[in-house]
């Protein structure tokens, strides 16, 4: 008996689909993308902040598939004015609109209101998608290792390093880690969230922590819902959370920032 599509299945069928008509020129994009000028530092920024409680990365997510909209009115600059006022020291935007509500547009006018750096956060699935990412304006781009081939993940990841990106890779368990170093990362995010079932497991990025090894940033994702989820995190290791649902949905969203900020503290 077949096994129903899970989310991820159609999410990344669909990515597939698109991509695989994108006849721009490639060298032409990566081109374009080493003349700009240089990103904000993703990476450092967290580094930086982690020496003051543990760094946030504030995300602007409208819906998800799971749950369905989660804020529909959300005005990108707005909140992302209202992240930076609490503490967050990056911002993660959803860039993904069939399946999550976003846009490029979402990503741009967040960026402009604030002096944060910005993930773009996507099912990267290309190197056109990498290169959209630095095009777009974003400071990193997302690379989950359970969407990508090995060859893939290596390729993608050199590739947002050569045109100034830096590379966020999501893993899940041992085996991901063990392909996200193989790429060479050095911001490995831990999503507590399993991406078939959309269930977190609050245990995942605690079993997960030791084994990343020093030199690389440590982020925990999803599944973060108050302070003690914070310190927990940050006492395990990690140098950021990244949030999303508790911060769009809160009434003023630079408090809870501000409290995931001063409970590692």
């Amino acid at each position: 008996m077949n096994q129903a599509p899970t989310y991820l299945d159609r999410i990344l069928a669909r990515h597939r689909e698109v991509a695989s008509h994108d006849e721009r020129d490639l060298e032409q994009l990566v081109q374009r993308c080493v003349d700009m000028s240089a990103t904000r530092g993703f990476g450092k920024r967290l580094i930086a902040d982690a020496n003051d409680g543990i760094s946030v990365i504030s995300e602007i997510k409208r819906r998800s598939p799971s749950k369905g909209d989660l804020a529909e009115g959300l005005d990108p600059e707005l909140i992302a004015a209202a992240y930076e006022s609490g503490g967050a020291s990056c911002l993660s935007v959803l860039t993904d609109e069939e399946f999550f509500g976003g846009s490029i547009a979402d990503l741009q006018r967040a960026s402009a209101a604030c002096g944060l750096p910005v993930l773009r956060k996507d099912f990267t699935i290309s190197a056109h998608d990498v290169c959209d990412a630095r095009l777009m304006g974003a400071d990193c781009v997302l690379l989950i290792a359970a969407a990508l081939s090995d060859d893939e993940l290596v390729r993608f990841h050199h590739l947002a390093i050569d045109i100034g990106l830096d590379v966020l890779v999501e893993i899940h368990d041992e085996r991901e880690l063990e392909r996200a170093l193989t790429a060479d990362a050095k911001i490995v995010g831990v999503n507590q969230r399993d991406l078939v079932t959309f269930q977190v497991d609050h245990a995942r990025a605690l079993r997960m922590a030791n084994q990343i090894p020093d030199g690389v940033v440590r982020v925990a994702e999803s599944g973060v819902r108050h302070a003690q989820d914070a310190a927990e995190l940050h006492n395990a290791g990690y140098h950021a959370v990244l949030v999303g649902e508790s911060l769009v949905t809160a009434p003023d969203p630079s408090e809870p920032v501000r409290m995931l900020r001063s409970a590692s503290l």
